[in-house]
């Protein structure tokens, strides 16, 4: 006879806990009216004063662990979700209020800007000055601020009416900025861009870049958002009438277009990956050294590539979607991999890293920040952004209302959103009170509703 085991009830409610919320119209109506009526009550929380290093008031990302400090790509797609929150729930004053805080985020960043092109990734109200930064550190053996500070400046000037010339007295500092991408950061072989390091490369333990030997990586993410950093150099440019700077800017953006298809696009995989350049050079022999009938290795056919795919599914991958690198049929291919649950596709979203990658890992980490497996928001929207533009219209409607589930249900139990999410059934995994791009859940909303949504540039 078989025993009858009896479990508490608190044992069941634990299993229905730890699982993301039924996809239901009932639900997904409600999660939206959860995220909306919290994100608009904490618009504000986001904004900082001027003060310290920080000469102009700025957006912050929001929870301890990020908040008073100023963070590149952080403060760009904040101003993103602003903008969303501004448009549905903001008054006259309101966005004009606004302006100062999004505008001062770059001002701060190009007030550390100088004739090398180098800027920090991030400054604190008590940073030291540029000079004894520069003191501690090689600004050409190390990364700066990622490639998203002319695509910033860009979106805050496509919103106001193609107005530039809040950006006129500093757009030299910006041009150095993205000048020293191109200049030292660049393989001449490929024309790809490279990270100098693995340090504060915003997607921290990406393996394409972690503990690799530096100037080797060269990352998807990098070169998708220089691609787009360049582009929106020539409107910033073409807005300010530097009609020939634009030309110029616009040649690069076509060159760096080139460079990705050619070097980072798999036609086996049907995706793009990033690249290893740490390849030994092809170097004629040394005569003088050599011994009669010596032989010489490697001489008849030496290697005739110049990179090498790192074949690692990592989201990142589909940001060519989001900046329309990607040409119709590769998206096409690439949505292969979106839908397959075995790898990107999970309860609450996009993995971070392929579940079936040797190096996925969810477990909570803060230095680095983990992209080995969670969710994270922001790559929840990039590729939502991607499938959009591709007219997947039904697989991003599936990303945005797994979204809505995640963050709905993440106010309803903790009143706060987090920085990272497992991908199976959701729960948080550090960082209470992170609210950055997590709040783009707004835009994606609106898209869902048929309702005007704010794009990034």
């Amino acid at each position: 006879m078989k025993r009858l085991i009896l479990f508490p009830l608190w044992a069941f409610s634990l299993v229905l806990f730890a699982q993301m919320p039924e996809n239901t119209p009932s639900n997904i109506l409600k999660y939206k009216e959860v995220c909306k009526s919290h994100i608009y009550k904490e618009m504000k929380g986001m904004y900082r004063e001027p003060g310290g290093a920080l000469k102009y008031p700025f957006l912050a990302p929001g929870s301890s662990q990020y908040l008073d400090m100023l963070w590149d790509w952080d403060s760009w797609l904040s101003n993103v979700a602003l903008k969303q929150i501004l448009l549905e729930n903001g008054t006259e004053k309101d966005k004009q209020q606004a302006l100062q805080y999004e505008e001062g985020c770059v001002l701060n960043f190009l007030s550390y800007g100088g004739m090398d092109g180098w800027i920090p990734i991030w400054i604190e109200r008590n940073a030291p000055s540029r000079a004894e930064m520069l003191s501690k550190r090689n600004p050409w053996k190390s990364n700066m601020h990622k490639p998203q500070l002319a695509q910033h400046a860009a979106f805050i000037t496509k919103y106001n009416n193609n107005n530039a010339e809040w950006l006129r007295e500093n757009f030299y500092q910006l041009q150095a900025f993205v000048d020293k991408y191109l200049n030292f950061h660049r393989h001449k072989a490929t024309g790809l861009m490279y990270w100098e390091t693995d340090e504060a490369i915003g997607v921290d333990n990406d393996p394409s870049t972690f503990f690799r030997p530096d100037e080797s990586s060269a990352s998807i993410f990098l070169n998708v958002m220089m691609y787009k950093e360049v582009k929106a150099m020539a409107y910033l440019a073409s807005c300010l009438h530097l009609d020939e700077i634009a030309r110029q800017y616009e040649k690069e953006g076509n060159n760096l277009y080139n460079a990705i298809q050619n070097n980072c696009w798999d036609p086996r995989d049907g995706t793009f990956y990033s690249v290893d350049l740490n390849l030994r050079p092809v170097e004629k022999p040394d005569i003088k050294s050599l011994q009669p009938n010596m032989l010489i290795l490697h001489v008849g056919q030496p290697r005739n590539y110049d990179c090498l795919l790192q074949r690692f599914d990592v989201w990142s991958s589909f940001l060519p979607m989001w900046a329309g690198i990607a040409t119709q049929e590769q998206a096409k291919r690439m949505v292969v991999h979106y839908r397959d649950t075995a790898t990107f596709n999970a309860p609450a979203g996009i993995r971070s890293l392929s579940k079936l990658e040797k190096m996925y890992n969810v477990r909570a980490s803060g230095n680095p920040s983990s992209w080995q497996g969670p969710v994270w928001i922001i790559a929840n929207y990039l590729t939502f952004r991607g499938l959009v533009n591709y007219n997947y219209t039904d697989e991003a409607r599936e990303l945005a209302q797994k979204t809505i589930l995640l963050l709905g249900r993440d106010y309803e139990r903790f009143g706060a959103l987090h920085e990272y999410y497992l991908p199976e059934n959701g729960e948080p995994v550090l960082n209470t009170g992170f609210q950055n791009w997590n709040l783009l859940v707004l835009n994606m909303i609106a898209w869902m509703d048929g309702k005007p949504f704010i794009t990034e540039f």
